[in-house]
């Protein structure tokens, strides 16, 4: 039996981009499953994202969009994608256009019986020197504080199976998230394949997670959560 995919996107201040994501998810995702749906999780946008949503939901049965009311932040929103998806294996990536959701199709073989999770890697960064440099020092310190099993923990291009979140509770609300989904992930003996993907320029709207408010946020979750791991401890009898 050919297990039914959710696809969700995150989305915040998105309103140039969702609509191309949502489409290609439609016209990938029959290939690849009968049965499948699509959400959005609009993360309280002050542009026109939720107007351009309800549009398309009206003329599209199988795009069902989640609004929060306010911005609750990144983890919010993945956390909010996860708790509404009903199918047995989860795709998401981000709202903002920058990797190609058809790409799907190189996930979905790769998800064999002994397989839980298969993540993307990007071949090439398309991105500012300054956000290159950024991605590249909090990939390194997540590798550095973490169990992390993946080269590329900032992909958020990721086909999971549901029933792999057992007994895993999730709690960051920022960026931080994807560390701590993988790690703890990991640690509960989930398996993880990796393959390439392409990365792609942001054509709209510019990021909102490159500000010092967002980025300090995430380092603040992320020495929590390496605390709250007993990480330091670890460290000390390393060393000892």
């Amino acid at each position: 039996m050919v297990e039914g995919i959710s696809v969700f996107f995150p989305a915040f201040n998105d309103e140039g981009s969702i609509g191309g994501l949502v489409a290609d998810a439609l016209a990938v995702l029959p290939a690849l499953a009968d049965d499948y749906e699509v959400i959005v999780v609009n993360d309280g946008s002050s542009d026109r994202t939720a107007e351009v949503l309800e549009e398309i939901a009206r003329r599209e049965p199988r795009l069902r969009v989640v609004h929060h009311g306010v911005n609750r932040g990144y983890g919010a929103a993945l956390r909010t994608g996860f708790a509404s998806a009903t199918k047995e294996l989860v795709f998401y990536t981000d709202g903002d256009g920058q990797y190609d959701v058809k790409e799907l199709a190189n996930l979905r073989p790769l998800l064999t019986p002994g397989v839980d999770i298969v993540n993307g890697y990007k071949i090439q960064r398309a991105d500012v020197w300054r956000r290159k440099a950024i991605g590249a020092l909090y990939n390194r310190m997540a590798h550095l504080l973490f169990s992390i099993p993946i080269r590329d923990v900032d992909c958020d291009f990721r086909l999971l199976r549901r029933r792999a979140f057992e007994g895993i509770e999730l709690i960051s609300s920022s960026g931080s998230i994807c560390v701590e989904m993988v790690h703890k992930l990991h640690r509960a003996g989930r398996v993880f394949a990796e393959t390439p993907v392409h990365h792609y320029e942001r054509a709209h709207g510019r990021s909102q997670f490159f500000t010092l408010r967002r980025v300090g946020r995430t380092a603040l979750e992320l020495t929590g959560l390496w605390l709250k791991a007993g990480a330091p401890s670890r460290l000390l009898r390393r060393r000892a």
